[in-house]
């Protein structure tokens, strides 16, 4: 009997009409990226591991698709190599893998290109990237990105910029009813300091980045597994419990919490300097909202983050980077 064909989990086929739907939001997000000055570029589908190892955190480069090297890689691996596991074993057979997001490739085409490229340099991608997640509703294997990245400078108009888009882009599709979500990776780290685990704010960051996935009490259980002690998960209490009020108010009361940090102010610091660029940017109120817990799991964010969330549905987020 044949095998009746079939896709591999996690993967979809794009009909006409799903195509015509696609290419539609996709020629609104060009077309605001190219206003907005950002120049086209498409990187490999395959990158060096070397390339993509160690930039997404533990469970992010885990998720990583792995490519067999080609010819007869195991000739010279010994029977012990063998029996050493798959972690010992793939540096030995499997040198490349698909690319699991475009800022990577982007930090990597910077690289071999700085000597040819004009500074800040702006630059888009709308390409089709691979993880090795576990399927589930709202979670492929193989799904597209469209990214906008700035290299070359640290004026925080840049972070400012990034709003603008996300509100322009989602009006032209007809989206009303999100909010940008905002924070800083240095306030994490003046947070992880402020609570007595200096040092430890990737693990906290990979921890919270779940609070709403798994919930307030599963992620305590986590930080304790991950070697936080209960007098540090008891002082980060006061900083979950931040949700209220304006962002100036959620702002001046993590001031005061973290007020011994000097990366913590910074952070807040670089986050009042982003508001008051989008204050005088923009005429319009923007739905733009600071969160505490927001913390995006990948180890290569250092300043701004965000998220976008749509309001009163149950799905993840539409955008998200920093």
């Amino acid at each position: 009997m044949s095998q009746k064909p079939s896709l591999p989990k996690g993967t979809r086929d794009f009909g006409p009409q799903q195509m015509l739907r696609r290419n539609f939001i996709f020629s609104h997000i060009r077309t605001v990226f190219e206003k907005f000055g950002f120049m086209p570029l498409e990187t490999p589908a395959v990158e060096q591991l070397s390339v993509l190892q160690g930039k997404y955190g533990e469970e992010g480069d885990q998720l990583l698709f792995k490519i067999l090297d080609s010819g007869d890689f195991l000739s010279k691996t010994s029977p012990e190599q063998l029996t050493q596991g798959y972690k010992a074993l793939t540096p030995r057979i499997s040198s490349k893998g698909l690319r699991y997001d475009l800022t990577v490739p982007f930090a990597r085409y910077v690289v071999m290109n700085h000597g040819d490229l004009a500074l800040p340099f702006k630059r888009y991608q709308i390409q089709p990237v691979w993880r090795a997640d576990r399927p589930q509703k709202g979670r492929y294997r193989e799904f597209f990105q469209c990214d906008a990245d700035v290299v070359g400078t640290e004026s925080l108009i840049a972070e400012a910029e990034i709003v603008l888009m996300i509100t322009e882009v989602f009006g032209l599709l007809g989206l009303t009813d999100y909010t940008i979500k905002i924070s800083n990776r240095k306030i994490l780290s003046g947070i992880a300091q402020a609570i007595g685990a200096p040092g430890k704010e990737t693990e906290l960051c990979v921890a919270i980045d779940k609070l709403d996935k798994i919930g307030r009490q599963k992620v305590m259980e986590e930080l304790d597994q991950r070697g936080f002690g209960p007098e540090t998960i008891t002082a980060l209490g006061p900083v979950l419990d931040l949700t209220e009020g304006s962002n100036e108010d959620m702002l001046n009361a993590l001031e005061g919490i973290i007020s011994q940090t000097d990366q913590g102010l910074e952070g807040i610091n670089e986050l009042r300097q982003v508001f008051d660029h989008l204050e005088a940017l923009s005429t319009e109120e923007l739905p733009l909202r600071f969160d505490v817990t927001l913390a995006r799991g990948l180890s290569y964010y250092t300043g701004a983050i965000f998220e976008v969330k749509m309001n009163n549905y149950p799905m993840g987020s539409l955008s998200g980077g920093g």
